[in-house]
């Protein structure tokens, strides 16, 4: 990475982290963008040229959450399904405490912040849809269907859904102040029943996957 663009990312960084900062402090609808531009030390305009809304300075890594699953699929090792690559993503993340999934203590000043916000719980709700749609796209591809398929489309709802719902699960206990390792166990076991019923049900889609995707069971 160069000088300009190592200057650049930490610039992000810096902007990223003094908005989650205030926004934590004050609420999301109380804080402007020049509230965060003045605390950062930059101008207006420099916020804008990084983060075009006010969501995108807190929601900074959205484009990765985007496009995890779709990615996760199409990257899966040959002879593993769909279920099993997402189920073995969510799993990992879970036991390494990805940032995104939100299993920290930390995290729950954060998911606070989300739910005192109508703004937030929208765009949250938006790249749920965003990368389910991200995901139809690369299953419809994959079984050599139309963009848009329907069949691809339910598909992708049935997992992105059970991967939204076991995030929001982490949320929930998080912000109820639960231990963190409680709240990793009581998911894990969701999740590994919930995905080894959906690999029953799509066992064989597309033709030739065999619905573990390497986990067994």
């Amino acid at each position: 990475m160069g000088l300009r663009e190592e200057k650049k990312r930490q610039t992000r960084t810096l902007l990223a982290d003094t908005a989650t900062g205030l926004f934590a402090e004050h609420g999301f609808e109380q804080v402007t963008v020049a509230d965060v531009a003045r605390a950062a030390g930059v101008a207006v305009n420099t916020v804008f040229n990084y983060f075009p809304t006010k969501e995108d300075l807190f929601f900074d890594r959205q484009e990765e959450v985007v496009a995890r699953l779709a990615g996760v699929v199409r990257e899966r090792p040959a002879g593993a399904s769909p279920v099993g690559a997402v189920r073995a993503e969510l799993l990992a993340g879970l036991d390494a405490d990805e940032p995104t999934y939100g299993l920290s203590p930390h995290a729950a000043a954060f998911w606070r912040t989300v739910e005192n916000s109508p703004a937030l719980r929208a765009r949250l709700l938006e790249l749920g849809e965003r990368a389910e749609e991200a995901l139809a796209a690369t299953l419809a591809e994959e079984a050599g269907a139309a963009p848009g398929d329907p069949l691809a489309r339910l598909v992708a709802g049935a997992l992105a859904g059970a991967h939204r719902a076991a995030l929001a699960e982490v949320r929930r206990g998080v912000v109820a102040g639960e231990p963190v390792d409680a709240v990793r166990d009581r998911v894990v076991a969701a999740v590994t029943a919930a995905f080894g019923l959906l690999a029953t049900g799509l066992a064989g889609w597309p033709a030739g996957q065999d619905g573990q995707g390497g986990q067994g069971g």
